[in-house]
């Protein structure tokens, strides 16, 4: 099976104006709580350097509060429309699919101010999003470029205990979405074949295009000054958890590993510091204080240090100051964090399931860990805190491994993939592109 990777040959048509659909978060929430996460944060920086190189682009998103104004400035060049569709708060992401008509009318009704032609292609995030844009192409007659993020079927095969499947009705809206895009972008290879496997995707219209990270913001830096901003002790030994607190991304198998840690090495104790950075998401919202007597179920009180969602300054120096950032998810079709921890010189001990099997280079940035249980996560937490030469190798690694991914990348792929499709579409029936 060849999967098509994102074309950077020079193609004739760049597209002026994108319509960007993210309806259910809204890129200018704090990533980390709430339904805002990595998807924010692609969108965001895709965004910003797309109209850096000339493409203008309007991002749809549902208002979550009244006091929101109708369109706000990102950057010049970058807009974001807040669409009034349904309750501003109290709607769960389950809730949603109920006013996808009234955003897409929305939606349809700012196309329709402008002369015919204002957007040039239709780029949706997330299933709800591609709903919207699968009937905004046919109306305006333009592609639809659709970015899944995580997929039903891979996140049901690959549940944590006691979470919820997803319902019925986003399985059957993923193959209507993916059905009708022009292009379909994976995140990873692993997602790529999923498309293909699970959804009967045309292989010709899956582009695997891997998100990036901002190296500017995370870059190596002083792990003392950052630990002296935290309130930790130099000689500590850090374990860092960030992101939604919910049985997707597994925090509590942290918690258990640490405390199977302590269990092995006792004396660590008066050194150990696990720091939980995120807010309930999702199924997590359910029992938003399960984390908290987790610790202190498992002793770990004195140990564990639960930290609110932060901005990207803070959240760096989180990473600098840590000894090993710690991704148990179930499912990932990317991870950003382990991406963003590696980039600032600290070693991940991740998952081995979907996109983390490209993030993380396995021996060589960090360590890659089959299944969920602590015991395994304990054993290669261990494995690196006890020898601060394996660290150090592993830190210099994660900093090369790091440099290979950047926005600026993943926007210049993206936009081939754009290029390529709009060529595509303006070929009459049957047509043969010839090279420019």
């Amino acid at each position: 099976m060849a999967v098509r990777a994102a074309r950077r040959l020079p193609l004739p048509s760049l597209p002026r104006r994108i319509a960007t659909l993210s309806v259910h978060t809204s890129p200018l929430d704090q990533p980390g709580t709430g339904d805002a996460g990595g998807m924010n944060v692609y969108v965001v920086e895709v965004s910003k350097r797309l109209a850096r190189m000339g493409v203008e682009v309007e991002i749809f998103t549902r208002a979550t509060s009244s006091d929101l104004p109708p369109v706000v400035e990102l950057i010049p060049g970058v807009t974001v429309r807040h669409v009034t569709a349904g309750p501003y708060e109290g709607l769960a992401k389950n809730d949603l699919p109920a006013q996808l008509c009234a955003f897409t009318s929305a939606v349809l009704r700012a196309e329709a101010l402008h002369e015919p032609g204002w957007y040039d292609l239709i780029s949706s995030h997330y299933w709800l999003s591609g709903q919207v844009g699968w009937l905004a192409k046919d109306r305006w007659g333009v592609p639809l470029v659709h970015t899944a993020h995580t997929l039903a079927k891979v996140k049901n095969s690959l549940l944590a205990e006691g979470d919820a499947p997803e319902p019925l009705a986003r399985l059957i809206g993923e193959e209507q979405v993916v059905a009708e895009a022009d292009r379909l972008v994976a995140n990873s290879a692993g997602e790529a074949r999923a498309l293909i496997e699970l959804y009967d995707a045309q292989v010709d219209r899956v582009v695997t295009v891997a998100p990036g990270v901002d190296l500017e913001q995370f870059r190596p830096g002083e792990a003392s000054s950052a630990r002296t901003r935290l309130g930790i002790a130099p000689d500590a030994v850090v374990l860092s958890f960030v992101g939604r607190i919910q049985p997707l991304k597994a925090p509590d198998v942290l918690l258990r590993a640490a405390a199977a840690l302590l269990e092995r090495q006792p004396a660590l104790r008066n050194r150990l510091v696990v720091l939980v950075c995120g807010g309930p998401s999702g199924s997590g919202l359910d029992h938003p204080e399960h984390l908290s007597k987790l610790a202190c179920s498992l002793g770990l009180a004195d140990v564990v240090r639960f930290i609110p969602p932060v901005d990207a300054d803070r959240l760096a120096g989180i990473y600098r100051a840590s000894d090993l950032v710690v991704v148990p998810s179930y499912n990932e079709s990317f991870g950003l964090v382990a991406l963003e921890a590696q980039a600032c010189g600290t070693p991940v001990v991740a998952a081995a399931v979907g996109g983390l099997q490209t993030t993380v280079s396995d021996g060589a940035s960090g360590l890659l860990v089959a299944g969920h249980d602590p015991a395994d996560y304990a054993a290669a937490i261990e494995r690196i805190v006890s020898a601060p030469a394996l660290r150090q190798t592993l830190s210099l690694g994660a900093v090369e491994h790091a440099a290979q991914f950047s926005w600026q990348r993943t926007a210049e792929h993206l936009l081939a993939t754009y290029r390529d499709v709009l060529a595509e579409m303006a070929l009459p029936a049957g047509g043969i592109a010839c090279a420019q």
